[in-house]
């Protein structure tokens, strides 16, 4: 399955604009659309890299389902592949051919909603909104960019999680029980690590994120532009400079490669790292000696939230069957079929995440099955950044001047003021 959050906000935005004529907040009026209607009639559902073995028969079986509980319903099912999704989303909507019911992630739902494409569900069927998780329905609402409404229902979802190498950690004198449960106790381990280990396995596998400057207090958006170039943040990038130096980090962590610190652990180069629950899946492939020393533990602070969701487009023709077969998809009872099939995900209902035990007992390996209760217990707490404009560019020039602060080239307040620049240029 391909990684969630492929997309790249900025770029579909500049695309979408040039492609549309559109501008910023021109999606944030809409007319209403009629979703009370008789369901009948043809749609189209999209779905993202999900046709295979594994999950075809899920999704023949949903639609002939609807098909049969609707008389006169006709469904047509297609799948784009992973890669150009982007430049395919974005040619159905120059041509208003967004089909009826979408998969999208938030940052496509966001650019599409600016540009009034999708229903505001919160408008269509507002009682419906309360059986999604919060944070699943907070990753497509984007009131705080000016754009009233709720714009996808959550699908599935995922989280990292903190996974210890306890061999690692049990030479340093921490026990499964005494594990860091904040980023300050994290610190400290790290310094005890690297000197039970000599450097040889440090514990920190990766620079702060604008997740982490956020976790530790800043605001990073104002709503319209970015703020996290404060004292509060350059006093977390100066811990981690810190850290560097007395060898609890790794070169290869300022590579700025957001899955190299899962890598970096299951190369036993670092004795920590985070990971979705699926992380068990990839220790038994690669590092099938690791597999008995693997732990997982809650994320400090709030974790994050990786989202798919499904819209539904504002200009379909049947739209009271789009947004039927939308909640049709989404409810709890389909979407525990789901992540069945998508193990190390969780589905967008309330319902199956407080009831984790009804998707989680079809998950053969424990230590997945652990991992993904741990995760589902944290999900009501997880939640995406508040910054959704913040694009692939901006996170690669993010953590280039993060690693130069880290390296000492450069101060780091002196960083975050040229990466607050460049971001807010790029708006």
């Amino acid at each position: 399955m391909r990684k969630l959050f492929a997309a790249s906000a900025a770029a579909i935005a500049l695309l979408l604009s040039a492609c549309t004529g559109g501008g910023a907040g021109g999606g944030s009026k809409q007319t209403p659309v009629a979703t009370d209607g008789k369901i009948t009639g043809e749609i189209t559902f999209q779905t993202w890299s999900l046709k295979n073995d594994k999950f075809t028969p899920y999704f023949e079986k949903l639609v002939a389902d609807f098909e049969k509980e609707h008389e006169g319903v006709k469904i047509n099912w297609i799948d784009q592949p992973g890669d150009g999704y982007e430049e395919k989303i974005l040619q159905q909507a120059n041509s208003n051919e967004l089909p009826d019911v979408v998969n999208l992630p938030e940052t496509f739902a966001y650019q599409l909603a600016k540009l009034g494409k999708l229903t505001d569900l919160k408008s269509a069927a507002p009682d419906s909104l309360k059986d999604y998780v919060e944070g699943g329905l907070g990753a497509y609402s984007f009131d705080k960019e000016g754009i009233a409404g709720t714009f996808g229902y959550p699908w599935y979802l995922g989280t990292d999680l903190n996974w210890w190498n306890m061999k690692v950690m049990e030479a340093a004198g921490y026990t499964k029980d005494n594990l860091p449960k904040s980023t300050d106790e994290w610190f400290e381990a790290a310094k005890k690590v690297a000197e039970s280990t000599g450097g040889a396995t440090p514990l920190i596998s990766s620079m702060p994120d604008l997740s982490a400057i956020e976790n530790a207090g800043v605001e990073i958006w104002d709503g319209k532009k970015f703020t996290f170039n404060t004292d509060k943040a350059a006093e977390l990038i100066d811990k981690y400079k810190e850290l560097y130096a007395a060898g609890a980090m790794p070169a290869e962590a300022l590579n700025n490669d957001y899955a190299g610190n899962a890598n970096m652990f299951t190369q036993n180069k670092v004795g920590y790292t985070t990971a979705t629950p699926s992380f068990v899946s990839q220790v038994t492939n690669d590092a099938p000696n690791l597999v008995g020393d693997l732990h997982a533990t809650k994320r400090f602070v709030t974790p994050p939230l990786f989202v798919q969701g499904i819209s539904v487009s504002k200009d379909s023709k049947n739209p009271a069957t789009a947004l039927a077969f939308a909640q049709y998809v989404t409810n709890n009872a389909n979407q525990v079929e789901f992540v069945k099939l998508a193990q190390g995900f969780m589905p967008g209902t309330k319902e199956a995440n407080a009831n984790p035990e009804s998707f989680t007992g079809a998950i053969d390996d424990k230590t997945m099955a652990n991992a993904v209760d741990l995760a589902a217990a944290q999900m009501g707490e997880a939640r995406g950044t508040t910054a959704i404009q913040f694009s692939d560019d901006m996170k690669q020039y993010l953590g280039q001047q993060i690693a130069l602060a880290i390296k000492g080239d450069i101060s780091s307040k002196d960083a975050l003021d040229k990466a607050v620049d460049y971001c807010n240029k790029a708006l």
